[in-house]
């Protein structure tokens, strides 16, 4: 089965005076795959700009808005129509038997293509991430589902869940330090934690589909809003979600919009303006996923001829 819904992500930059906008970065439009079927899409800009479209490294769509005149308000649109489908639970993608206990095995082809996902990339002055991952795995506790359940299953339950409008992402070692953090930061820390343990791990930027927001209200953290994820490579199963902070790694809540080795890298619009500090009054981001309707799932058929 498959759901079809229309998706209206708006953000909004206010200024005192009239500023002026250097090139801004849209990441908002899914890449065509088996799990979505783009039908229609828009980017709407209340200032005159130039939009381009390219494919980053990592075959994520980008539109780059150049604008051409100052104002006092920027109104950045995106409009989605989809076609998302369900993620079946893990248990029917069996592992390979090198990726049952941790350190999983990979082959050298899997290392080559990998690499870039398992190497750390947040500084870790005080091991507090390392020794915090080790734990997991400590006293024979190896087996690589039930690690990556208890790791995502300690964040939800130990950590406080902390909305926050300023740009950027903590540390993971500063998450663990406040012990709390937003849907970003609790992502980045399990990556960093299973990259120390030898997983190769991207972090994903997109959406939370939550079926109470059609009724007008919002139930899990993060729906009706960007969100973040990640997802962990198992040979045998592939690239498999898991979203600390839902404890959510199958079904049709996850949009996934883009994935990254560092968060920085999938922000859903940067840019930059020119203009005195003080003109800047502050951000908002509005986002609407609304369900149309669903689609049955077909059964395959062998046809002999």
């Amino acid at each position: 089965m498959s759901v079809i819904y229309d998706l209206v992500h708006t953000t909004t930059y206010s200024y005192r005076n009239p500023v002026t906008f250097g090139k801004h970065r849209a990441v908002f439009l899914p890449s065509a795959t088996h799990r979505e079927r783009i039908l229609s899409y828009l980017v709407e800009t209340n200032v005159p700009c130039k939009i381009r479209w390219i494919m980053d490294t990592l075959s994520n769509n980008v539109a780059e808005l150049e604008f051409s005149e100052p104002a006092k308000q920027l109104i950045v649109t995106c409009r989605l129509r989809a076609e998302h489908f369900g993620l079946k639970a893990i248990a029917e993608f069996p592992l390979d038997p090198r990726a049952l206990e941790i350190p999983v095995q990979y082959t050298p082809d899997e290392w080559i293509d990998l690499s870039v996902f398992m190497r750390p990339h947040a500084e870790d002055p005080d091991s507090s991430v390392a020794t915090w991952a080790k734990d997991f795995v400590a006293g024979d506790q190896d087996h690589t589902l039930d690690v990556l359940q208890r790791m995502m299953d300690t964040i939800k339950n130990n950590l406080s869940y902390q909305s926050r409008e300023t740009d950027g992402t903590q540390s993971p070692g500063e998450t663990l330090r406040l012990k709390s953090g937003t849907c970003r930061d609790y992502a980045w820390l399990m990556i960093e934690a299973l990259r120390r343990l030898g997983l190769a791990c991207r972090f994903v930027s997109g959406y939370l589909y939550d079926a109470a927001l059609d009724g007008g209200e919002v139930g899990m953290i993060g729906s009706g809003a960007t969100h973040a994820w990640l997802q962990v490579y198992l040979p045998g199963a592939g690239w498999r979600n898991y979203d600390p902070t839902n404890q959510i790694t199958t079904g049709f809540d996850l949009i996934p919009v883009a994935i990254a080795r560092h968060p920085s890298q999938v922000m859903p619009l940067s840019g930059f303006w020119f203009g005195e500090t003080q003109d800047y009054l502050g951000m908002n981001v509005k986002v609407l996923i609304r369900k149309l309707g669903n689609l049955p799932e077909f059964e395959p058929r062998s046809v002999v001829l």
